[in-house]
């Protein structure tokens, strides 16, 4: 990304968290600011470790094939990096087997790669790539307690301060200050302390749990396949794990359950409730290797959107990214792509070189780039009946219906099930699961069933992917 005309002289834009959001938004502003600088309530490591800050680092954290193609954009040479630190590289539909709703997808090759990675090392490959620029600083150990503003309110002028001294308070001031604190976001009730309303939330929450836990890869460890999935199948079966190798031969062992299933977090819980799932070669794999961690759980995964593109009024010299205002079930991965995205929606609105009406212009661009991941999201969620925030209408059920004869034709065709992995990796939009070829074939099985009265959608029989015993 080549650096852009700033602002004005002496502007300083403030991040307000070190997340990836707020990381990716910090890579943006220094194009367009004199100073920039990131406030983190953590202390940050100097090597890839977990922090307070991130509880749910310790769970698997997948980059979609969109995200690490904008990650590269944005950090030029990062997936190389990647690779020195030993992070391994997937191809997403030939090392990569995944049993769906109708059966495990077949295996093709593709260009959706990326290297897999613990979240904690990309988050540090990315700081340590934002250290080298000469007007960026990071104040970390630092809390942000509120808005500073102008005499009507009208402007926010900077963030009040908690530093590493408790009981030292300062203010700090700046021309453009972006909300990236997550889900806890405090945002809602700055805001009506200067007067303004807060955003109206949607909320849909289908009561999934994660637990997880790190191994040591054995070396005596032989398959055809690098990560493997078993997803959950509505309307009975809600469990589901996944297999991701990290840096450093280890795997993260990541299991879940809809509908307040949630996997126990001892280690014999944690065995059995992998041993239950659909298919026992996530068991197989890991019974024998050695354990790494205890079993982390995580159950805070609802949808969650803030709608600060339909404010009446906002102040100026403010927005918000990320989870802040947008959090996903994190089954879908979508999370850190969509940062991503959100993060040059920014970019194009500072392109104008103008600060006034930013805020409103910024939003309603966000909305735009969060509509497509979160009808994704949300849709998947319905097929549950335990799922509470609203139910599936009318167009959400027949998309149900559509996309299970689309995934059906993924289990028997290639080419089919390239383009619906494109969907799942942010690649391409869902509309190309309605081209003409596509809407044939789901057409002729609709009218195969519909010929024959005695037959009906079964799980197909594929086999499974090759897993060779530890010894």
């Amino acid at each position: 990304m080549e650096n852009q005309q700033n602002l004005n002289n002496g502007s300083h834009a403030l991040v307000i968290g070190s997340s990836m959001a707020g990381l990716l938004a910090a890579r943006v502003l220094v194009n367009h600011f004199d100073r920039v600088t990131v406030v983190e309530r953590d202390r940050l490591p100097q090597q890839p470790e977990l922090r307070p800050g991130v509880p749910q680092a310790n769970q698997v954290h997948v980059l979609l094939t969109q995200g690490q193609r904008l990650l590269e954009q944005l950090f030029p040479g990062l997936e190389a990096e990647l690779a020195t630190a030993g992070a391994p590289k997937v191809n997403w539909t030939a090392d990569y087997p995944l049993l769906g709703i109708w059966g495990w997808f077949p295996r093709v090759d593709s260009d959706l790669v990326t290297h897999t990675c613990s979240r904690s090392l990309l988050e540090w490959l990315v700081r340590r790539r934002l250290s080298a620029y000469q007007n960026l600083q990071f104040l970390d150990q630092t809390q942000v307690t509120g808005l500073l503003s102008d005499n009507s309110n009208s402007k926010v002028t900077g963030v009040k301060l908690r530093c590493r001294n408790p009981s030292e308070l300062t203010e700090l001031t700046a021309h453009l200050i972006v909300d990236a604190s997550g889900r806890n976001s405090s945002l809602p009730k700055w805001l009506e302390a200067l007067g303004y309303p807060s955003p109206k939330e949607t909320i849909i929450n289908s009561f999934l749990g994660y637990s997880s836990r790190w191994y040591e890869r054995p070396d005596t460890f032989q398959a055809d396949w690098k990560v493997l999935t078993v997803v959950q199948k509505p309307p009975f079966e809600r469990r589901g794990g996944v297999i991701y190798p990290v840096e450093g031969d280890r795997w993260v062992i990541t299991v879940a359950g809809i509908g307040r299933d949630y996997p126990p977090t001892d280690e014999a819980g944690f065995l059995e409730f992998v041993r239950s799932l659909r298919s026992p070669i996530l068991y197989e794999a890991i019974k024998n290797a050695k354990p790494l961690s205890p079993v982390y759980g995580y159950r805070r995964t609802e949808n969650l959107w803030r709608h600060y593109e339909q404010l009446p009024r906002m102040p100026q010299g403010l927005v918000a990214l990320g989870d802040a205002v947008c959090s996903f079930n994190p089954a879908y991965g979508q999370g850190m792509t969509t940062a991503a995205l959100g993060a040059l929606a920014l970019e194009r609105c500072l392109q104008e070189l103008r600060l006034t009406g930013l805020t409103r212009r910024f939003h309603k661009q966000l909305a735009r780039v969060l509509e497509i991941p979160w009808m994704m999201a949300t849709s998947e969620d319905f097929r549950w009946e335990t799922t509470e925030g609203g139910k599936p209408d009318l167009i959400t059920r027949l998309m149900h219906r559509y996309m299970d004869r689309v995934i059906l034709q993924a289990v028997n065709n290639p080419e089919v099930y390239r383009r619906f992995a494109e969907v799942i990796h942010m690649v391409k939009p869902p509309s190309v699961l309605f081209a003409p070829d596509i809407l044939a074939k789901v057409l002729a099985q609709v009218i195969k069933v519909q010929q024959n009265t005695t037959s009906s959608v079964n799980e197909v029989n594929t086999p499974p992917p090759q897993l060779t015993k530890l010894v």
